[in-house]
């Protein structure tokens, strides 16, 4: 008989559930908090310490940042610089994981070797920065996207899932005159799909939310992205920026920071669901083999 068939077990699955979704709640209350508070009014989120629901809704908190020219600017860099970004980091790991795959290629052990000891131990924070002031990449958005192009644990996964692969497809498509790019563009990447869609949102919301690289390497506010356009609304009251609107008019500061925080994590939990379904297949593919 099986435990769950069992009156104890019944139990037990009961309790779990509770306890989960409770813990779940919990965890979603702050989030429910400052998007409803972003649709609130400035006198009800200063009245009220805490609510899910606000008494009288406003867009005042939206219409303001989406009149700020320095909002729509750094929303704009952040999607841009996101989006190539992830092109960009994702041609890169493939492109290095592919050969890395075949066993029989010169060096590989100590090419792994090297991405193993990249994966444990970093430069840090103070020659990084040397090297991309070496580079010429400080306030370019470059600097945002290429010291971090090619993670070694992504690296690894997507070379063994590619290993994992029958070698008879390969062998077939050389005997039809296929290169290597082609049997990596037309047989191996369309069989990716998943392990490339996990990771492609791995790199997306790395580069969407990374705040410590725009402020090491832009100094131009006018190149700044969302997450340091967010840091400075909710660090002081300069909303960078006034915006088309009315010069007597008065912002409603917390507000803003309700709606900048929304705006910042919306396109995220907007995007995820879509890749859910290759999320869990795309991690456990090709973690298993070396």
């Amino acid at each position: 008989m099986k435990i769950h068939n069992t009156t104890g077990g019944r139990i037990f699955d009961a309790a779990n559930y509770v306890f989960l979704s409770l813990i779940g709640i919990i965890t979603l209350l702050p989030f429910i908090y400052v998007f409803a508070g972003s649709f609130a009014t400035e006198a009800e989120i200063t009245r009220r310490a805490f609510f899910v629901w606000p008494e009288q809704f406003s867009l005042g908190a939206y219409e303001y940042i989406f009149s700020t020219p320095a909002f729509i600017r750094a929303l704009v860099t952040t999607v841009l610089v996101t989006a190539v970004g992830t092109v960009v980091q994702l041609i890169l790991t493939v492109t290095m994981a592919y050969p890395l795959a075949k066993r029989n290629l010169r060096g590989r052990q100590l090419i792994m070797s090297l991405v193993v000891f990249a994966m444990v131990f970093s430069g840090g924070m103070i020659p990084t920065f040397l090297l991309v002031k070496d580079l010429g990449l400080l306030n370019s958005y470059w600097a945002l996207i290429l010291p971090a192009a090619i993670n070694p644990f992504s690296l690894i996964i997507i070379k063994n899932f590619f290993q994992e692969l029958p070698a008879e497809l390969e062998e077939s498509a050389k005997m039809d005159g296929a290169t290597e790019v082609g049997i990596l563009w037309r047989i191996l990447l369309p069989l990716s799909k998943p392990v490339l869609a996990t990771f492609a949102l791995f790199y997306a919301v790395g580069i969407w939310n990374d705040f410590m690289s725009p402020l090491l390497y832009l100094s131009d506010n006018s190149k700044w992205t969302l997450q340091m356009y967010l840091r400075q609304v909710t660090a002081s009251s300069d909303l960078l920026g006034t915006g088309n609107v009315d010069p007597n008019y008065i912002p409603p500061e917390q507000g803003i920071k309700f709606a900048v925080i929304v705006v910042a994590t919306l396109p995220i939990l907007i995007f995820y669901p879509f890749l859910q379904k290759h999320f869990a297949k795309g991690m456990l593919i090709g973690s298993v083999k070396g």
